[in-house]
């Protein structure tokens, strides 16, 4: 099984699978590409058929999209439990999921994700502004906080026990704390979505992919 992605700098599409793949305890090896790079876009064009990261090669199969592979994990290894054993937080939780795979497009052009690198990000204010920002950054503290009051009890995650959700919004997680944001000024008073947020940041999966993106 090969996972093929991008930059681990940069490449917030690639982080997600590789860390559902890692929570499942799956065997895979990881091929990085520079897309940014003439040979890199050369070679999607080969082998990608959307021309994008991440893909997942495994019997005789390219299956491509982060959500797309987060979803055959689920299937292949049902151990691993990345979705909620509660059905109503099973639904919430692929909401959340797909929400952010869709969704917030102000942070995603105002906020480059790196893992506190100098070179990532257009921008190293503790105030980045751009419009449509500050709507997508209280939408995520507030589904940040309902979904911990709610399903929160079993850990430290969004729903408790880690899970797919997890995977997606970490490289947010990444974004606020590169650009030094603060959750409290979003409407995070009790501090439970810096809590989540911080969390995320200290998963060790998640470190050992950041400490290789440095490197």
């Amino acid at each position: 099984m090969e996972l093929i992605i991008g930059p681990r700098l940069y490449s917030t599409w690639s982080l997600r699978p590789w860390l559902v793949l890692k929570r499942c305890g799956a065997e895979f090896t990881v091929t990085e590409l520079d897309i940014y790079s003439p040979a890199g876009q050369a070679e999607l064009e080969r082998i990608s058929p959307s021309r994008l990261v991440p893909l997942l090669k495994v019997d005789g199969e390219t299956v491509w999209d982060s959500m797309a592979i987060s979803v055959w994990a689920a299937e292949r290894y049902p151990e691993a439990k990345l979705w909620p054993s509660d059905a109503h937080a099973r639904w919430l939780a692929r909401s959340a999921a797909c929400e952010m795979h869709g969704g917030f497009m102000a942070l995603r052009t105002y906020c480059g994700m790196g893992p506190d690198h100098t070179m990532v990000g257009p921008d190293r204010s503790p105030t980045p502004t751009g419009e449509g920002l500050e709507r997508d950054i209280r939408r995520i503290v507030g589904l940040w906080r309902d979904m911990r009051a709610r399903f929160g009890q079993g850990g430290p995650y969004l729903f408790g026990e880690w899970s797919v959700p997890d995977a997606f919004f970490t490289p947010v997680a990444t974004r606020f704390r590169h650009f030094q944001v603060d959750l409290a000024a979003y409407g995070d008073e009790d501090g439970t979505a810096a809590a989540y947020r911080d969390a995320l940041l200290a998963q060790p999966d998640f470190l050992e992919w950041s400490a290789a993106a440095l490197r």
